[in-house]
């Protein structure tokens, strides 16, 4: 039996070592960090392609008649309307309308699901649909230990994933995953990922990731494809204007408080439209209207000083008008930014006189649109 207590490693992890990659503890995985340049393997995915090792994300198949119904009344997601080989951004909430998670739902066959929770999230997203589960005809799967995942995003990706695999790439719409194979081995190539470029996602058998790392490899050496650690994912989301649990998500947030309604569907056909947390969200989206909570946005610094999460954010007068929720040196723009919780009144792109206390230094800082970043 596993020991839950131990740092556990992915079927890749004797590949990192041997790349020289910097590893880090991140939600109880042994995980790679960076093998090298952070900036230079952010750039990368930016100009041509970058290879993560995204097997600590946690998988949970549903299935059964009744899949579709359990997964509408457990997520705020109308997720009986998603086609077969389509996937689709939900929200696992309480029953007082916080967010437990953020996921990606495929819809692999027609009484078969794959949810895809965050790491850190894995176990709460599994026992919420187990106790979500009575009175439905479906089953809850763990297949955690079931899949390894690999991603490659960046421009070249789809040239790099086409000489290893007669499936149709180009075809693949964006949320969308389909199996086939890829080097000779089978796997579900998905058309997602959390770096603002366009890539892939590849869930394969663990005792396949080396194969296929290699081959990828192999396959992108000419187009400039380089291995990518955890840190350049997080520069990468950031400019993308994705929101990371834990930052701009948690359970004191509902969706609406994170300026993300529109994916809590109440219109649901299925079980009279109940799902959980539906009365309290609904609270939460005519308070959305009559009064707007804090909103998302994007900063910019005009100095160098890197602002982190949980720094206040200021108004001329010195008050705290919100707070950042992640932070980092921007390798893209050459400048610091930041995405922060603010209030209606400055939150207008080009509202002037904002800043971030940086222990105790008001450092000046523009107001922008999210993204910081979209691909052309």
């Amino acid at each position: 039996m596993t020991d839950p207590s131990a740092t556990r490693t992915t079927a890749l992890d004797a590949t990192h070592r041997a790349l020289g990659a910097t590893m880090t503890d991140f939600a109880g995985w042994d995980m790679p960090l960076r093998y090298g340049s952070e900036r230079e393997e952010h750039l990368a995915v930016r100009s041509a392609a970058g290879l993560f090792d995204l097997s600590h994300m946690g998988e949970i198949t549903l299935t059964g008649p009744q899949a579709a119904q359990l997964l509408d009344f457990a997520l705020v997601g109308n997720l009986s309307k998603l086609a077969v080989g389509r996937a689709r951004y939900t929200m696992l909430c309480d029953e007082d309308g916080g967010i437990l998670d953020d996921l990606i739902v495929y819809r692999l066959d027609d009484q078969e699901y794959l949810v895809v929770a965050n790491a850190a999230n894995a176990q709460t997203v599994l026992d919420a649909l187990r106790e979500r589960q009575d009175g439905f005809g479906a089953e809850v799967r763990d297949d955690r230990e079931g899949y390894a995942l690999i991603a490659v995003q960046g421009p070249a990706a789809a040239g790099i994933l086409k000489q290893l695999t007669a499936f149709d790439v180009d075809g693949l719409r964006y949320y969308a995953g389909e199996r086939d194979m890829v080097a000779d081995k089978p796997a579900l190539i998905a058309r997602t990922g959390y770096t603002g470029e366009d890539g892939f996602e590849l869930f394969v058998a663990p005792g396949d990731a080396v194969a296929v790392w290699e081959a990828l490899t192999a396959a992108g050496k000419d187009a400039g494809l380089v291995p990518c650690g955890l840190s350049c994912r997080d520069t990468l989301r950031l400019e993308a204007g994705m929101p990371l649990y834990g930052h701009e998500l948690s359970t004191s947030l509902t969706p609406f408080d994170a300026g993300l309604g529109r994916i809590v569907k109440f219109e649901k056909a299925t079980n009279e439209g109940r799902f959980v947390g539906r009365d309290a969200l609904a609270t939460a989206a005519r308070k959305a209207e009559d009064a707007p909570p804090r909103k998302l946005v994007g900063l910019v610094a005009e100095g160098r000083r890197v602002p982190r999460a949980g720094y206040p954010v200021v108004a001329s007068d010195g008050s705290v008008v919100g707070e950042v929720t992640s932070g980092a040196p921007s390798p893209t723009l050459g400048k610091p930014i930041a995405m922060a919780y603010v209030d209606a009144a400055v939150a207008a792109p080009g509202t002037e006189g904002v800043a971030v206390d940086i222990r105790g230094s008001h450092e000046p800082y523009e107001v922008v649109a999210l993204p910081f970043y979209k691909r052309g």
